[in-house]
């Protein structure tokens, strides 16, 4: 019986060493790199907007008119992708009620753009002047609650091209 035990432990030994030897190899082996199954999108421009309390109809007819026809414009020249209006509840007094949402391709093209962006708006509306007169105007009933950019994350992984 003595001399079987070392046979047994040498057996367990061979046992055991294809499989710790496999294993080292397979944490020596470099691990492949999978894609993220996300990938950065589009820039959003969101205006957090306070409607003043029996201003919801005019702010909105505002909105139908000027505001579209300048997203219009600017989504015609090629400076933006989309705009989005998006209505929701206040949860305070000082809380916004509208959402105004603007789409950009990337940051650097939104940059790249500014001065075209706003030499059309000056051509849609009249001027600088003009267009300080509606700000004061709109001033009557909406209060700017704020503005944020903010980067859309598409959740599917990045294909080339992309």
């Amino acid at each position: 019986m003595r001399k079987m035990l070392p046979i047994m432990a040498l057996l367990a030994l061979l046992a055991f060493t294809p499989s710790f030897s496999a294993t080292a190899n397979a944490q020596q082996a470099p691990q492949q790199t999978t894609a993220k199954p996300y990938h950065p999108g589009p820039v959003w421009d969101i205006g957090f907007i306070r409607v003043k309390a029996g201003m919801d109809d005019r702010y909105m007819r505002y909105l139908a008119d000027e505001w579209k026809r300048e997203q219009e414009g600017l989504k015609k020249a090629g400076y933006v992708l989309d705009y989005k209006v998006i209505q929701t509840e206040a949860h305070s007094p000082q809380d916004y009620n509208v959402m105004l949402m603007t789409e950009f391709k990337d940051l650097a093209s939104l940059e790249a753009n500014e001065d075209k962006m706003e030499a059309l708006s000056q051509q849609m509306f009249g001027g600088t002047s003009k267009i300080e007169g509606g700000y004061q105007d709109r001033a009557s009933y909406r209060e700017v609650m704020g503005d944020r950019l903010g980067r859309e994350i598409i959740l599917e992984p990045k294909t080339a091209g992309k």
